[in-house]
């Protein structure tokens, strides 16, 4: 059983535990967003949404996995969709393979003097955004210092 100030995963998002309340001989965990600390979310504790952070030994294998994770393939009139369905099950494997695809994508319409795609912007912002709140917290590092450490890391692969 997790503790107050105790971080965790609930569906997508990093939490603190603020607080544990039993109402109706139910326990709940009392449960803030790191993406917005003012939603209040109170889930029992036997909830099968919420999940361990990453470890830093799971942080060292996604490290050396990254590159090989591939881009997606799939039809341009798809893509949004299919980023939507890659991060309704949010392993770190979907969340780097919308990250490296949706960074291509615009990488290449920025080569071709394009403006950047909103859709891909969009989707690169928020698979990054869960992948670093939550290593940041298992790295005791700020979100800048740890999309900084991840990208280094990768780099040097």
């Amino acid at each position: 059983m997790y503790k107050i100030n105790d971080y965790l995963v609930y569906k997508k998002d990093v939490c603190i535990i603020s607080n544990i309340e039993e109402k109706n001989n139910i326990t709940y965990y009392i449960l803030h967003p790191l993406r917005d600390k003012s939603l209040k979310i109170a889930l029992p504790t036997t909830s099968d949404k919420i999940r361990d952070l990453i470890t830093k030994e799971e942080i060292d294998n996604l490290i050396k996995i990254s590159k090989d994770i591939p881009l997606i393939e799939c039809d341009k009139k798809y893509i949004e969709a299919e980023y939507k369905r890659l991060l309704q099950d949010p392993t770190y494997e979907n969340i780097i393979k919308v990250i490296k695809t949706s960074y291509t994508r615009n990488k290449l319409r920025q080569e071709q003097n394009k403006k950047t795609s909103e859709k891909d912007t969009k989707y690169f912002n928020l698979a990054e955004e869960f992948l670093y709140n939550e290593l940041s917290i298992t790295l005791n590092l700020s979100y800048e210092e740890t999309k900084e450490f991840f990208i280094n890391q990768i780099s040097n692969q």
